[in-house]
């Protein structure tokens, strides 16, 4: 993990945020993460058309989840550490099909993450 002056963001990626060329572009750098779990959510596709997000991502259509009946159901991810500033970068990222919420993960730990809007 990175040394930080301030007390580290925990953000949950279930998607694009885990690709390299993503967190290059969007942070400047490779993230290190910790496997982890979003529990009562169920992971559906969403078409992405921003020019910018494309770009980045390579890809048409991105993950996203949205809160399901069932509590077995589980989304599998990584927990990344990150400072303030690139959660900021991430908030810019992320297309208006997502929103940011705070979700307690299988691990105990509560992280931001971004669930369908």
């Amino acid at each position: 993990m990175s040394d930080f002056t301030e007390t580290p963001v925990l953000l949950f990626s279930y998607g694009t945020l885990q690709d390299k060329a993503v967190q290059l572009s969007n942070f400047g750098r490779e993230l290190v993460g910790d496997a982890d779990r979003m529990l009562g959510y169920a992971q559906a596709w969403v078409e992405i058309t921003d020019p910018q997000v494309l770009a980045t991502s390579g890809k048409t259509h991105h993950p996203i989840v949205r809160p399901c009946r069932n509590p077995e159901d589980s989304v599998s991810g990584m927990l990344f550490r990150i400072t303030a500033e690139e959660l900021a970068a991430a908030d810019a990222y992320e297309v208006s099909d997502y929103r940011r919420v705070s979700v307690r993960l299988a691990s105990g730990l509560d992280a931001w993450v971004y669930v369908s809007a």
